[in-house]
């Protein structure tokens, strides 16, 4: 037998950046426990639809958790309170019948807000623009026992590479930092032989434009390791740090 949950919701709604936004509550009826949250969403706008409302915009892409399109504050939590979930992963029935949701946007000064829940996070993608990458030779793939990787080096770097860049960590940080992000980054590629010869330039290149686009600075609060979908740990963080000092010494001496 399906079960069903009644519950209010409050969502934050804002035509753009720049008008005044606020919240604006909703009843859901005959919500499936079945459902993950942005399905709940859907039949909450089929409903507004209906009546001629306007839907409220959310970021979607792949639902499965990979893509990190998906993000919002649901109850004071990023991406909800379900550990190691993404709001697409977050099924109604972690809630109770009742319920009520409050449920509104990232909130930093990085990511503009476009319309309700939906945020511009194109600066993670600049970020990655200014030295996410490692520069190879075009051609065929070389043979993967060319460059032997111990396994230790190699699961630290696929966790690390596990990042989808959703914003959680930036959402949950009480001073917008992202700096899980950029240090999950440049880890993924600092603990590989493919990523040491552009290191230092890498290092400084990320730094510096995760600065110049108004991220905070880390105080080692560790609400960003809590939230990540992906939970990414911080130690990513302190490997960024030393990647950054070495590549300022390395400045320095040429």
């Amino acid at each position: 037998m399906i079960k069903t949950i009644n519950i209010t919701l409050k969502v934050w709604r804002q035509k753009s950046s720049d008008v005044k936004g606020g919240f604006e509550s909703y009843h859901a009826t005959n919500i499936s426990t079945d459902m993950s949250f942005l399905e709940m969403l859907d039949v909450v706008n089929e409903q507004l639809t209906l009546n001629g409302k306007d839907p409220i915009a959310f970021d979607h892409d792949c639902r499965e958790g990979i893509c990190g399109m998906c993000g919002a504050v649901a109850n004071g939590r990023a991406h909800g309170s379900e550990k190691g979930t993404t709001l697409c992963q977050l099924h109604m029935r972690h809630f109770s019948d009742r319920d009520t949701i409050v449920v509104e946007p990232w909130r930093s000064r990085a990511f503009k807000l476009i319309k309700d829940l939906v945020v511009d996070r194109s600066a993670f993608d600049k970020i990655i623009q200014a030295g996410g990458y490692v520069s190879v030779n075009t051609g065929a793939a070389p043979e993967a026992n060319t460059i032997p990787v111990p396994q230790e080096i190699a699961e630290k770097a696929m966790d690390a590479a596990a990042c989808i860049g959703c914003g959680a960590c930036v959402a949950s940080c009480p001073n917008a930092a992202a700096m899980l992000f950029v240090g999950a980054k440049i880890s993924q590629l600092a603990l590989l032989p493919q990523g040491k010869p552009e290191a230092a330039q890498r290092a400084l290149s990320m730094v510096r434009a995760m600065d110049a686009l108004n991220f905070g600075n880390c105080t080692n609060e560790r609400e960003c390791e809590a939230e990540c979908p992906k939970e990414i740990s911080i130690t990513n963080i302190a490997r960024m740090n030393r990647e950054f000092f070495k590549a300022g010494l390395i400045s320095a001496i040429k």
